[in-house]
């Protein structure tokens, strides 16, 4: 059963099977790419999927090596699949920790194939030697006579030994099989490696075209930078030119509002100048009055003088006559004292009576 090990996202690429240079998009955008652990079969496989599209199915061999072409871009050939397949990850750390865990599961693969060839041998060994025991087996038996009198004179010793000897058959034809098996895939394996050598060697050219390509791209970004940088210094001038402008029409516009100020008051002073003759004549009749005024002050002036020597007389006749009352209010208080002591007098008379 296979279970997920790894997961990352990248775009995924595949080598152009025409050219053998240029790189064919397989995703229109970054999918999931997955490392699984297949743990009846023992193998590792790295697979992605496009929403119902495998783009990536292949099976780790210990002869696969990843290679990283630049900082965030890394490939590697797949001989079964007779193409070779490119990832470009979004950051260089996840092209790091997805080349570690190549190195990782290729160890692994190479690990497992160990073990299977220990086994292999192992049981090739224990089948010679059983070869060789064989023949002293067949020597006893024959000696004494044919199938059907060994058969009838079998011994349990013998028996024994003819199981043995029918299993050692089995062992031997068993491990001819999985040596054919295991000289075929040898074979397949050597022609896999012959077209991974052959893909590496087209990879090689390809990372020097790339290289050029990058150094191209790398010129014209440079060149693209310094006419941005120029497009920016002209931005800023006109942006400053731009402000200027904005000052100049805000300068115009206060010497505007300050012209029609001074027209406002030009236009008052015109009404103004208009009604001076009016105002002039107006003042020559205030004048005018003004002198009559004056005259009539004068004269006012010689009555209030008249008025003035009349209230000093008055004043002083009323002095003289606030002393004729003073001496006529002693008198008549003289005449009230002499009254109250007549009226105490006949109040006593009329008390002795």
């Amino acid at each position: 059963m296979e279970q997920p090990i790894y997961t990352t996202r990248a775009h995924v690429f595949q080598i152009d099977p025409t050219t053998k240079k240029n790189w064919v998009p397989a995703s229109k955008q970054a999918v999931t790419v997955s490392y699984f652990y297949d743990s009846t079969r023992n193998s590792y496989r790295i697979i992605s999927v496009d929403g119902f599209k495998v783009i990536i199915n292949s099976t780790i061999t210990p002869n696969m090596t990843f290679t990283k072409t630049s900082q965030k871009f890394g490939q590697w050939a797949d001989s079964r699949a007779n193409t070779v397949f490119g990832l470009g990850f979004a950051s260089e750390q996840q092209l790091a920790k997805f080349a570690e865990k190549f190195q990782e599961v290729k160890d692994a693969a190479k690990l497992a194939k160990d073990k299977s060839q220990e086994k292999v041998e192992t049981s090739s060994n224990h089948s010679e030697e059983s070869g060789q025991e064989t023949p002293s087996n067949n020597r006893a038996s024959s000696i004494n006579g044919t199938d059907d009198e060994k058969i009838s004179h079998v011994s349990p010793e013998a028996a024994v030994l003819k199981s043995e000897n029918e299993h050692l058959k089995s062992a031997v034809e068993q491990s001819n099989t999985n040596a054919k098996k295991w000289e075929t895939e040898l074979q397949t394996l050597r022609e896999n490696n012959a077209r991974l050598v052959d893909a590496l060697q087209e990879s090689s050219a390809n990372v020097e075209s790339w290289k050029k390509q990058l150094n191209t791209c790398k010129d014209e970004s440079d060149a693209l930078r310094q006419k941005i940088a120029e497009l920016e210094a002209q931005c800023n001038e006109a942006d400053q030119e731009k402000q200027q402008n904005a000052q100049l029409s805000v300068r115009v516009q206060e010497l505007e509002a300050e012209i029609n100020e001074k027209q406002q008051e030009v236009e008052n002073l015109r009404k103004q100048a208009e009604i001076i003759p009016q105002l002039m004549s107006e003042c020559e009749t205030i004048t005018a009055k003004l002198q009559a005024a004056e005259l009539k002050n004068t004269e006012l002036e010689g009555r209030i003088g008249s008025l003035q020597t009349d209230i000093d007389d008055s004043r002083q006749k009323q002095g003289r006559m606030k002393g004729e009352l003073k001496q006529f209010m002693d008198i008549l208080d003289g005449k009230i004292d002499e009254l109250h002591e007549f009226r105490q007098g006949l109040s006593k008379l009329g008390a002795d009576n």
